[in-house]
């Protein structure tokens, strides 16, 4: 079985889990694309979860997070299945 190939991402990081709760509700309700995941193990983060999105998406992404003031820690490039 071959394995699917890995394409780069977007991933938001966050300091909470009730951050990260915030993103995906916010996301949900306006039809952001995207998804909560575990945090990538190469990346250090505070509560675990990450938001990830195609990587076209990022600049729209933090204007959105700008708008709707969501509390994020970081954002990354990094390449997943």
């Amino acid at each position: 079985m071959a394995l699917s190939k890995k394409t780069e991402k977007c991933v938001f990081t966050f300091e909470s889990t009730a951050d990260a709760m915030n993103m995906e509700k916010h996301c949900k309700e306006c039809a952001i694309a995207g998804r909560i995941i575990p945090v990538p193990t190469s990346i250090t983060a505070g509560c675990g979860l990450a938001w990830c999105a195609d990587i076209i998406e990022k600049e729209n992404i933090l204007k959105f997070i700008e708008e709707k003031a969501i509390k994020y820690e970081g954002v990354y490039s990094v390449f997943l299945r």
